[in-house]
């Protein structure tokens, strides 16, 4: 009886199963946690701690790019299930498959491929001489401006080093 009605409604079946798909990938999307390069971003552990605080001026300034370390896997799932809903209205019996199966591979690479551009961020190299003659690089997210010349406290102590301006 189960299987005379998928045999009957085998499209709608087909699209129901997507759709939990897409639904499952939204969920997964939704869960991944949002790694931030900034020097303004702190994370609830890091919150209300004692930190150091170093002076000094900043000796150089590079753009830089800074890559998400890796991807979740999200964007080939969510991107694999649109494409096979998608391809999935295109011909009909064997044509149909094969459409379903190639759309679903296409939006495979194009969600990892949008997931890989979405975990880059733009962001700066900084070279700060500290006020006691050693010198650091530190790199994070280009949300605040720093230039050449500047005063900075590079803020240190149980997570990243920010450099933060006077």
């Amino acid at each position: 009886m189960i299987a005379t009605y998928l045999q009957r409604s085998g499209k709608r079946t087909t699209r129901v199963i997507a759709m939990v798909v897409l639904a499952g990938s939204t969920v997964v999307l939704a869960g991944c946690v949002n790694d931030s390069a900034s020097g303004s971003v702190y994370n609830y552990g890091q919150a209300q701690r004692e930190q150091i605080v170093r002076t000094g001026t900043v000796e150089a300034v590079r753009n830089v790019t800074i890559q998400q370390e890796a991807t979740t896997g999200a964007g080939v799932l969510a991107g694999g299930a649109l494409g096979g809903v998608a391809a999935n209205t295109i011909g009909s019996g064997t044509g149909n498959v094969l459409a379903t199966i190639g759309g679903g591979i296409l939006g495979a690479m194009a969600g990892n491929a949008i997931e890989n551009q979405a975990g880059k961020t733009k962001g700066h190299e900084i070279t700060v001489r500290l006020d006691n003659g050693e010198t650091r690089v530190i790199a994070q997210a280009a949300d605040v401006p720093i230039g050449i010349g500047q005063r900075v406290r590079l803020i240190s102590g149980n997570g990243p080093t920010r450099v933060a301006p006077m």
